[in-house]
């Protein structure tokens, strides 16, 4: 999986089904929303990139998020791949489905679902590509909490799903996701 092959413009709608061990949800995207963002979730999920990806940071009443692959030599190849920053229309209200970001210009595969309204975070590069449905929110807020923020990112990132599967057995994950 080469970032840079994996540049395929987005259809202006699509939808991304996340098929995971607690159900499925379905994300509605827009592309004029965060076209940047919109054709990289487009190229990962066609292309396996989230399947067996767990959900690794939980905090109730805020968000949770995923996109750390279980392979630690994938993730050595896309922790570099960045994507410019979209210009924020709209806000990370209930549903809403974001790029994780760690400053400008830094987002590359770890996405997370709003719980809650946090338009707090608008105005801190957090640009929304599109919206679970309040059906699907039901299996998103399902997704177990017991670990809360206890994952170590950076051995995530070196151990993957090893690491995960030894030290935090329950945690939910996404078996599959595709485009609808």
């Amino acid at each position: 999986m080469n970032p840079a092959q994996l540049n395929e413009k987005a259809p202006e709608e699509f939808k991304a089904k996340f098929e995971t061990t607690k159900g499925d949800f379905v994300v509605d995207v827009t592309r004029e929303w965060a076209p940047n963002g919109a054709d990289r979730l487009y190229n990962l999920v066609k292309n396996g990139y989230y399947d067996n990806c767990r959900f690794f940071r939980v905090v109730e009443n805020f968000m949770v998020q995923f996109g750390i692959n279980g392979d630690p030599d994938l993730n050595t190849i896309w922790r570099a791949a960045r994507i410019p920053d979209d210009q924020s229309t709209q806000s990370n209200s209930r549903g809403c489905v974001t790029f994780a970001t760690a400053g400008p210009n830094t987002r590359t595969t770890q996405l997370f679902v709003n719980f809650a309204d946090n338009s707090f975070l608008d105005s801190q590069g957090f640009t929304p590509l599109g919206k679970v449905s309040e059906e699907g929110m039901k299996v998103v807020e399902s997704i177990t909490a017991k670990y809360g923020e206890k994952p170590d990112q950076g051995r995530m990132q070196r151990e993957g799903n090893a690491y995960l599967e030894q030290a935090f057995p329950d945690l939910d994950y996404i078996k599959s996701a595709t485009i609808l």
